[in-house]
């Protein structure tokens, strides 16, 4: 599937020079003259690069991505401005840009940071995928890192794999029997209450902030990741 990348520039010959190169180059490209036009397109089309020239009139550049960011996207940017001042650039990047290129630029630098800042997007996509989420908790599976509400909540081994087999099955009651066979192993013969003293230490750690309680007791049958 092609990339598909927004040109934002009130510079007709700068949309069109950049459409017929970037497209050349295998890209999916629609282009917008207005700021206000821009952020409609941005919304219909979910593009996975946005370039964007700063000195625009009636909407300019930076209150474009400003919006962009107070909405919530995380689209790479690429600003275009015709400003070298680092108070210019600074404001961009301030304001949620990704990089920037001062006009007059070279084609081939242009499309450089664009192959850039479309690889850093595929490996931030690609990391993703091994996070799982439910309710407000975040479990990295590469760091074993637990995040819920925006806190870190350190996890013992058996703590993390213990909230990692809930994770997997939300929603689902999972016996005492499955849970023990899948965490400790049939050959477990420690305390028969192990399992009790786990899921009581995982409370207590990821309601510690004021998080409502997810792992639900199910009387006579097990227990379930469950919100309201």
């Amino acid at each position: 599937m092609r990339d598909r990348i927004l040109v934002i520039d009130d510079d007709e010959k700068i949309t069109s020079m950049l459409r017929r190169s970037l497209t050349f180059e295998g890209y999916d490209v629609s282009t917008a003259n207005q700021g206000a036009e821009g952020l409609r397109k941005l919304l219909a089309e979910e593009p996975g690069l946005l370039v964007l020239d700063v000195m625009m009139p009636q909407m300019d550049g930076w209150e474009v991505c400003r919006r962009v960011r107070d909405g919530g996207s995380t689209v790479p940017i690429l600003m275009l401005t015709a400003k070298d001042e680092i108070a210019s650039r600074v404001k961009g990047l301030d304001l949620g840009a990704d990089d920037y290129l001062v006009k007059p630029f070279a084609l081939e630098e242009l499309l450089a940071r664009v192959r850039a800042l479309l690889r850093r997007k595929t490996e931030r996509t690609e990391k993703a995928v091994n996070r799982i989420a439910f309710d407000d908790m975040v479990l990295d599976l590469d760091t074993r890192e637990l995040i819920r509400g925006g806190q870190s909540v350190e996890l013992t081994t058996k703590e993390f794999d213990l909230l990692h087999l809930f994770m997997q099955n939300p929603r689902r009651v999972l016996s005492r029997d499955v849970i023990m066979e899948r965490i400790w192993g049939f050959d477990y013969s420690g305390e028969s209450n192990v399992l009790e003293v786990y899921i009581a230490m995982l409370r207590q750690k990821t309601e510690e902030h004021g998080g409502k309680r997810l792992i639900q007791t199910v009387r006579g049958a097990g227990y379930v990741l469950k919100g309201d």
